[in-house]
């Protein structure tokens, strides 16, 4: 099975890990903060806080921002069920906002149709969370100027995205946002097994941060209540989480950042062949926005399956059969049953749902060879029965 996604383990990576097998520590150790500081330095920017996946980066960065009962955040519906549900964990109302037909990305226009709707109406959102759906961006500069007329705050979803760039910085700098997320699943562009980070440039968001990730607990003198008993003193200040990362993930993380650059550059290169061998097809290949440069988590395509002769299942279908592990991203999230029984129903994002009808990952990692690409191709061009 050629897979949709998958990590690229070095050498070098299983030896910085038996390094930690072999030290004094396995989690909350040096390397925890050793890899954090690597994430900021790369990212610009000034605070960065390892967890163990982006879903509680998520959660917390929600917490962080102060939502909470009674509070709403919208998000795209074209994303994994984890950049809604952190809403959801914090008791706050979740809203969608319908996608861009060229980018898939949380639409600008949309966006800010909804909110002059929204302001009439009194139920304008705390938080967006915009996400850079397959590594590309958003159009953060417009996401942020509504921001600011409307007074909500901005969460980055950048699972995708470590090592692409927005208007030539790299994305994670928090220029338009008061906090970014990424993710180190194995499918995910640099891997620490499972894990994720939280970047700020806000220092009262980073200590929070910090807190919520490990029970709410201080050990800093100067958030305490009173002066410590003694040195081996803490303070639960709120009700925090178990979010931590280890020092055995975070010793993995610091050895696939040296290779940043190698894979996204990699992920760019199989994308252009991608786009030659399929240029001449009935299928809309990835566009790229000229302010982006892309991480390239996924190379979507949508079928034109008024030209095809064959149905998206159809084709699907024939692509796993040929044993290549194409996939679907994603599933509008207001499609699950979960949150179907909130209200939302079928066509609610109405250029969400065409997405989702005519769109199929195909494999994207930088270990993938030009053979197993001609392969995947060969079998496209066999599914789509020309």
């Amino acid at each position: 099975m050629i897979p949709y996604g998958r990590q690229t383990i070095s050498e070098a990576d299983i030896q910085a890990v038996v390094e930690v097998l072999r030290s004094g520590f396995l989690t909350q150790g040096p390397a925890v903060s050793l890899f954090e500081n690597a994430v900021a330095n790369y990212c610009g920017a000034q605070y960065a806080l390892a967890v163990n996946s982006a879903t509680s980066a998520l959660h917390i960065a929600c917490l962080a921002l102060g939502v909470g009962k009674g509070d709403s955040v919208w998000t795209s519906p074209t994303t994994f069920v984890a950049s809604s549900n952190c809403a959801l964990y914090c008791g706050a109302d979740v809203d969608f906002v319908d996608i861009d037909p060229r980018t898939y990305n949380l639409s600008t226009e949309k966006l800010a149709e909804k909110l002059s709707l929204a302001e009439q109406t009194g139920k304008l959102p705390k938080v967006v969370i915009p996400v850079h759906l397959c590594g590309q961006p958003c159009d953060m500069a417009g996401i942020y100027a509504l921001s600011q007329r409307y007074g909500f705050k901005i969460i980055e979803d950048a699972s995708h995205a470590i090592g692409g760039k927005y208007q030539n910085q790299p994305i994670g700098s928090c220029r338009y946002s008061d906090i970014t997320v990424f993710s180190f699943h194995p499918v995910k562009i640099i891997t620490t097994g499972e894990g994720g980070m939280a970047l700020t440039n806000n220092a009262k968001l980073a200590e929070r941060l910090d807190r919520l990730r490990s029970h709410g607990i201080t050990r800093d003198p100067a958030q305490m209540t009173h002066a410590p008993d003694g040195p081996w003193y803490y303070q639960q200040l709120e009700l925090g989480f178990n979010y931590r990362m280890t020092d055995l993930q975070a010793a993995l993380g610091l050895s696939q950042i040296q290779r940043l650059d190698e894979f996204v550059s990699k992920r760019h290169a199989l994308s252009q062949r991608y786009d030659a061998l399929l240029a001449d097809l009935p299928i809309i290949t990835p566009w790229q926005h000229p302010d982006s440069y892309s991480g390239l988590h996924l190379y979507v395509i949508r079928l034109k399956l008024d030209e095809i002769n064959a149905s998206h299942r159809a084709v699907f279908d024939a692509l796993r059969a040929a044993g290549i592990g194409a996939n679907i991203h994603y599933i509008p999230v207001y499609r699950q049953p979960y949150y179907e029984q909130m209200g939302f129903k079928e066509g609610y994002c109405l250029e969400a749902e065409q997405y989702y009808a005519e769109a199929i990952s195909l494999p994207m990692y930088p270990a993938l060879t030009e053979a197993q690409q001609d392969y995947v191709v060969a079998k496209l061009l066999e599914a789509i029965k020309l």
